[in-house]
């Protein structure tokens, strides 16, 4: 009866254990760069996180209790970043013969990718988006429509729209075939800017006995303090048992 009673105290003990360590998987399929970004993150937030190498990139783990403020901190910072398309990628041989057409939509799309990936780079920038319309004379004898671009930047409290917007403008007007003369002409380049709301971790505290504890680590300190009890208990059964079993044999 008492190894029984061991070996169940035992169990219990190893699945207390076992359930505090509970990890899910939070993103897949991430570089070494984009997996060191969403960890740094996590840990300003005071959010444990695991990095696990695979073959098809690095997966982000983290406690099944965390995963939603995870989520929600990483929305807020923009991460794990959108993977863009390079020129490269966009024209590559593929042995199939493009319309001019194609050929066009594939430019800007890929003009519009290199843009972005580079306003992305920009410290405090979270999203970045460029939309580019390149010249084009709609039908014979008619004028030519000037090339025009509209930029969308959402940043974060470290950028300062007002001392980068010249830059932007300057970057995106040198980028763009037929814009050069654009900088300073609101109608045909248009920067947005839009402040991120931060994230706010706010926590709902519950009492566990007398101490206040978040909502999500409740039952962490629930089955660590029954794990504590248990280990107790095999502390204090064990050597009775073992005492019980030896003064039976001497006498």
């Amino acid at each position: 009866m008492a190894p029984r009673l061991i070996k169940s105290l035992f169990m219990m003990l190893l699945l207390c254990i076992a359930g505090c360590g509970e990890k899910v998987e939070l993103h897949g399929q991430l570089s070494e760069q984009e997996a060191n970004e969403v960890i740094a993150e996590l840990a300003d937030k005071q959010i444990p996180a695991q990095k696990v190498p695979n073959k098809n990139g690095v997966s982000i783990r983290v406690k099944a209790e965390d995963i939603s403020r995870a989520i929600n901190s990483l929305t807020a910072a923009g991460l794990p970043r959108t993977t863009r398309t390079t020129l490269g990628d966009i024209f590559r041989k593929e042995g199939v013969i493009s319309t001019p057409l194609e050929e066009r939509a594939r430019y800007i799309y890929a003009l519009s990718q290199e843009l972005e990936a580079t306003l992305s780079n920009i410290d405090g920038v979270i999203v970045a988006r460029v939309h580019v319309v390149l010249p084009e004379r709609v039908a014979p004898g008619e004028a030519v429509q000037p090339a025009s671009a509209s930029v969308f930047i959402k940043h974060d409290a470290r950028l300062d729209p007002d001392s980068i917007q010249s830059r932007v403008r300057r970057m995106v007007a040198s980028s763009i075939p037929g814009m050069t003369t654009a900088i300073d002409n609101p109608h045909k380049i248009t920067t947005v800017f839009v402040p991120a709301t931060a994230f706010q971790d706010k926590q709902q505290l519950l009492f566990f006995g007398p101490f206040l504890v978040p909502e999500e680590r409740l039952g962490f300190w629930q089955a660590t303090f029954a794990a504590t009890v248990f280990g107790c208990l095999l502390a204090i059964i064990t050597p009775v048992i073992w005492l019980t079993r030896r003064h039976k044999g001497s006498a």
